[in-house]
Formats: C-alpha cells, sequence, structure tokens
C-alpha cells in the first residue's frame, strides 16, 4: 500500500470530502493538522508548489493537489494505481 499524507484544517468540507475518497479505498492516510500555522503549513506549501490551501494531498511523496484534483484523479482511473 502507498504511503498517503494530507495537509488538512479544522470545519474543512473539502478535507472531509478527501478523507471519505481515501477512507472509501480503505486507506488511513497520515494527517496533518494545520488549521494554526506553524512549521507543518510551511512545510505544506513548500512541498506543494507554493498552495495555500486545504487539504494538499501526496501519494509515496507525490504531490496529488486538492481535494478536486483528487476527485479528478479518481475520475479518470488513476487513483487505484497510485494507491496499489
Amino acid at each position: 500500500m502507498a504511503k498517503v499524507e494530507i495537509y488538512t484544517k479544522a470545519f474543512c468540507p473539502y478535507c472531509t470530502r478527501a478523507l471519505k475518497l481515501l477512507a472509501s479505498k480503505g486507506v488511513e492516510p497520515e494527517q496533518f493538522d494545520v488549521t494554526m500555522g506553524g512549521p507543518k503549513k510551511a512545510e505544506m506549501v513548500e512541498r506543494s508548489g507554493g498552495r495555500n490551501t486545504m487539504p494538499q494531498v501526496f501519494i509515496d511523496g507525490k504531490h496529488i493537489g486538492g481535494s478536486d484534483d483528487l476527485a479528478a484523479l479518481d475520475a479518470k482511473g488513476g487513483l487505484d494505481p497510485l494507491l496499489a
């Protein structure tokens, strides 16, 4: 199984949507709560090439993007192979 990491913030519906999609695939990602900013948020911005919105998803270190990006990847059949 691939290593999945997700940066989230509290009360974020897009974060919830991404987490539900991953759960439907049997994936329990390593989750980083960056609600209050700090070093983990700075890390997220750096790893994502400057993206500042939540969530930001990484699979085996590769930046996937946000909730819409994750859903689009799944819709075109690209998510399952990355998770295998």
